[in-house]
């Protein structure tokens, strides 16, 4: 199916029954996500806002809302452009089989940009900043923000469509310092394209150009969250999974305007010109903080007739982000472990927010002619390599598995990787520090942004341990610890009671040292201090969550027995990850009550969502 439009793919997901029109007046203020996110949790269609508040444009939201309907939109060309990325990272299959790869290279090359020239036949309009929808998403977001931009650059040293970059970062457009209607801001984070690009602008003095695309054809924003293999154009991309060139111009200022988009806001970053941006509710399930970023100049805001405002709500996963995750999954899985020597699988675990956990299998070849002491070795190597790649270089905690103990093993299966990673693992020498390094621009368990640390767990060689699937009679801990629950074969949650302070915690583990080392705990490999146990055990995704998020390994990470030798460190007694949250961490996101209850009415009978929600 090509879709010429945004408008040509909401009438073809509502003629097939998955989309619902909402007809009467929503706040962009809270209302707007608040039903967003409650229709998504409930694997509802996508939502078309034909009445937004203090706006004459209508919105659109949830379009990705589950891999089916991202399967449905681009069921056409998916096969073709999974064998396309799939060629792309080994070149060599077309040439050991032309016959079965013959259309491929037509498709790439009919997917091309095509420049309309600036004649075209285009109906722009115009309008300002404040006419667009301004959705706020979170009750304590600094202010409205695009939250599903095609945000396009140039190089500065090659200039020209083929080398630009596009990608998704998010732009608030008021609030804050920003003078409204003249003044956005924009918010990328570490290891992504537009950053080189800024980089090059500012080494020669220069403005960096900037065009802020938002709708058009549904390939269009995929193509700007899809980790390209080198040297594959986002609007080559978008061209052949749309099945529809990417057409485009430059207007009387020099900026790229995307012929099929429904906005373009264009304008200029000048060399080291940022303001305050945030806060944001962010897809860790916290706000990320307000922070000095680069400043852009708004010169135009465009507009095609009829134009439709497409947007989505970011939140603790899973989200419509994780639905595009599955997406890119299914068009990319197979090509990033072909990069990467002796890697079979990776997942990026979206339940705790994507970068903080990482799951990695394996192979472990280095010594086959021996079956004494099988440790770790191949796997380290991958485990560097992986750590040294790309986005995937974010990862804080990496758990990597030899696929030789389990060709079964599944890195998708969150709670049955755990458990093969926990039944093989010695604890005193299979963790491996880095310190003082890059994370995630949003994760602040770190102490400054950007900055923080990672551990990378690795495990091979046969079962070690049985893990307790409940606690022993026996057991028991010290005070203060007296809430504590089994969160999965061999983890328990520990509640910490809330007014133990940071500084108290040397002297509390130091009890807990002292009361635990001599018993016999071969069972219980780890336990996570948590703020709420009840919670922390509910679900694996909570536990993951609470887990991954909360904690940064060279500070939180603590065991029963430790010791350092040779700078290595390790223990001999079960592994402890101080999960509670910190005085220095950003706040979680929460609902607003009163809304939510707006949106109850809505589910009612002779409601809008009555039968979705």
């Amino acid at each position: 199916m090509s879709y010429p439009s945004l408008q040509a793919c909401i009438a073809d997901l509502e003629k097939n029954g998955q989309l619902i029109r909402i007809r009467e007046e929503v706040d962009p203020y809270l209302q707007m996500a608040a039903i967003h996110l409650r229709v998504f949790e409930n694997e509802g269609p996508a939502i078309l806002f034909e009445n937004v508040k203090g706006s004459k444009f209508p919105a659109v939201s949830n379009l990705f809302g589950t891999l089916d309907r991202s399967k449905f939109i681009f069921r056409d060309t998916l096969d073709k452009i999974k064998t396309l990325v799939d060629l792309k990272s080994d070149p060599l299959k077309a040439i050991k089989n032309p016959f079965k790869y013959a259309g491929v290279g037509m498709m790439a090359l009919s997917a091309l940009p095509m420049k309309t020239g600036k004649s075209a036949p285009i109906n722009f309009a115009k309008c300002n900043i404040s006419d667009i929808p301004q959705i706020v998403n979170w009750p304590k977001d600094g202010g409205p923000f695009v939250t599903m931009p095609q945000v396009y650059t140039e190089d500065a040293d090659k200039p020209g469509i083929m080398n630009a970059n596009l990608g998704m970062y998010r732009i608030q457009l008021a609030g804050n310092d920003y003078i409204l209607n003249e003044e956005i801001g924009l918010h990328y984070q570490l290891h992504r394209g537009i950053g080189v690009h800024q980089t090059k602008a500012n080494a020669k003095g220069q403005p960096l150009k900037v065009s802020i695309f938002v709708g058009g054809p549904p390939s269009h924003p995929v193509a700007a969250v899809m980790p390209l293999p080198e040297g594959l154009s986002e609007m080559t991309f978008a061209g052949a999974l749309g099945n529809r060139r990417f057409r485009y111009f430059y207007d009387a200022e020099g900026f790229c305007i995307s012929v099929d988009a429904d906005f373009v806001i264009t304008g200029t970053v000048m060399p080291h010109d940022n303001k305050p941006e945030g806060p944001f509710g962010d897809h860790l399930g916290y706000y990320s903080l307000k922070h000095p970023f680069p400043l852009v100049k708004v010169h135009n805001v465009y507009h095609r007739k009829d134009p439709i405002w497409s947007f989505t709500v970011v939140g603790r996963p899973p989200q419509e982000d994780t639905s595009f995750g599955a997406l890119i999954h299914e068009i990319t899985g197979s090509a990033i472990p072909k990069e990467i020597p002796g890697l079979h699988a990776v997942n990026a675990v979206d339940a705790a927010g994507v970068h903080p956990l990482l799951f990695a299998i394996g192979s472990e070849r280095y010594t086959p002619y021996s079956n004494v002491d099988r440790r770790p070795q191949e796997i380290l190597t991958i485990a560097n390599h992986i750590l040294g790649k790309g986005q995937l270089s974010l990862a804080k905690y990496l758990f990597i598995a030899a696929q030789e103990d389990d060709p079964t093993l599944n890195v998708n299966d969150i709670g049955g990787f755990l458990k093969h990673i926990l039944q093989r693992v010695d604890l005193a020498r299979d963790l491996h520090f880095y310190t003082n390094t890059t994370i995630d621009t949003l994760d602040y368990s770190g102490e400054g942004l950007n900055s923080g640390s990672k551990v990378a767990i690795a495990a091979a060689g046969e079962i070690k341990r049985e893990l307790w699937n409940e606690l022993p009679a026996s057991f028991s801990l010290p005070r203060p610890f007296e809430k504590y629950k089994m969160v999965m074969p061999g983890v328990l949650a520990v509640e910490v009671p809330k007014n133990i302070r940071t500084s108290d915690l040397p002297l509390m583990l130091e009890i807990l040292d002292e009361h635990l080392q001599d018993a016999e705990l071969g069972g219980l490999p780890l336990i996570v201090f948590c703020d709420d146990a009840e919670f922390t055990a509910q679900s694996i995704n909570n536990f993951v969550w609470v887990t991954f998020t909360r904690s940064n390994p060279s500070h939180d990470i603590y065991g029963i027995n430790s010791f350092t030798e040779h700078k290595h460190w390790g223990c001999k007694g079960p592994l402890i990850i101080d999960a509670r949250i910190k005085p220095h961490h950003a706040p979680v996101l929460e609902k607003d009550p009163e809304v939510e209850k707006l949106v109850d009415k809505m589910g009612e009978k002779g409601g809008s969502l009555f039968g979705i929600i």
